[in-house]
Parts: structure tokens; sequence; C-alpha cells
């Protein structure tokens, strides 16, 4: 699988957040560089973890709406009666 590719402007969004919990959080200036740099590690090294968990979260959710299909098909079963 190859990896998540943020477009331009996501990469700036998420660049700027990190600068901005650095800056408001740990009171520590973190300048552009730097910051894309972390921003690529946390995709390589940890980014998968958020990924898979997504994936799991949308397993459950398909297999709970199967299950709804299940039932409402159940439900338009017509009853027979044989003699």
């Amino acid at each position: 699988m190859k990896p998540v590719q943020l477009s331009k402007d996501q990469r700036a969004a998420a660049t700027a957040r990190l600068r901005a919990y650095f800056r408001d959080e740990l009171e520590q200036e973190l300048a552009q560089l730097p910051a894309e740099m972390l921003l690529d590690f946390i995709g390589k090294e940890i980014g998968a973890i958020f990924y898979n968990r997504g994936v799991q979260d949308a397993q459950q959710l398909v297999q709970q709406k199967a299950e709804d299909v299940v039932e409402a098909l159940y439900g338009l079963e017509r009853s027979v009666s044989i003699r």
C-alpha cells in the first residue's frame, strides 16, 4: 500500500497546527522545516496506527449495516401456509 499523500493545502494546514501546538502547549517555536519533518515522521512511523483504526471502525460499521440489511430482508419475507 502506498503512503497517504496530502494535498499542498492539507500539508500546510497540518504543519500550521503542529507549529501552533508547539507554541501554545509547549511554549516552543517550531520552524517550518522541522514542522514538515515532524509531519513526515508522524505519517511514516505512526500514521499506520491511526489508519488501521479507521479501517477497523469502517469494518465494524459495514458489518452492522450488513446485519441491518439481513434483518430488513427477513422482514420482507411473506408467510407461507402449507396445507
